[in-house]
C-alpha cells in the first residue's frame, strides 16, 4: 500500500467515525445533531456521564492523538483538566454549541495533523506512548464511533 492509500485509509476511518455517512449507523457528530443543551446535560443516572461530558471527553482524545503525533507538551487543550470534563459549567445554548465547535474544531486539527504524515510515520511509536501512530489514529475512530453508540442509548433512555 502506498502513502496515500495509507493516510487515505486512516482518514476516511476517522471522517467516518466523525462526521461522513458510514454504514454501520449515526457517526459522533451524527448523533448530537439538532440535540438541545437541556438534552445534552442530561445524566441517565447518579454519577453517570451524560452526553455533553461524553462530547468533550471525545475532543480531548483528539486533542491527545494530536499531540501525541507531534510530541507537543501536555497542558494546551482550552479545558483545564484531563479525560473526563464536568459539564455544563453553564446550562445554556451558547456553551453547548461552544463545546461542540470545540469538538469539531478538535477533529479538523488532528485530521490535518494526520494528513501530513509520511507513510513512514505510521509505524512509529507515538510520542508518549507504546503504541504505534497507526494505531492510536484507527483507534480514535473505533472511539468516536464507541460513544456515538452510548449517545444514540442516553438520547433512548430520555
Amino acid at each position: 500500500m502506498n502513502h496515500s492509500q495509507n493516510i487515505g485509509l486512516l482518514l476516511q476511518s476517522i471522517d467516518e467515525g466523525y462526521f461522513k455517512k458510514a454504514w454501520h449507523g449515526p457517526n459522533l457528530r451524527g448523533s448530537i445533531r439538532g440535540l438541545t443543551a437541556k438534552e445534552a446535560a442530561w445524566r441517565p443516572g447518579k454519577n453517570r456521564h451524560n452526553i455533553w461530558e461524553i462530547v468533550v471527553h471525545c475532543a480531548y482524545w483528539k486533542y491527545i492523538v494530536r499531540r501525541r503525533i507531534l510530541g507537543e507538551k501536555r497542558g494546551s487543550f482550552p479545558i483545564k483538566g484531563s479525560n473526563w470534563f464536568k459539564r455544563p459549567d453553564e446550562l445554556s445554548k451558547e456553551a453547548w454549541q461552544q463545546d461542540v465547535a470545540l469538538l469539531d474544531d478538535m477533529h479538523s486539527m488532528m485530521r490535518e495533523t494526520i494528513a501530513q504524515l509520511k507513510s513512514s510515520d505510521l509505524d512509529e511509536a507515538a510520542h508518549g506512548s507504546k503504541q504505534t501512530n497507526r494505531y492510536i489514529i484507527s483507534g480514535v475512530a473505533m472511539h468516536d464511533v464507541y460513544h456515538a453508540g452510548q449517545v444514540q442509548l442516553i438520547k433512548r433512555l430520555m
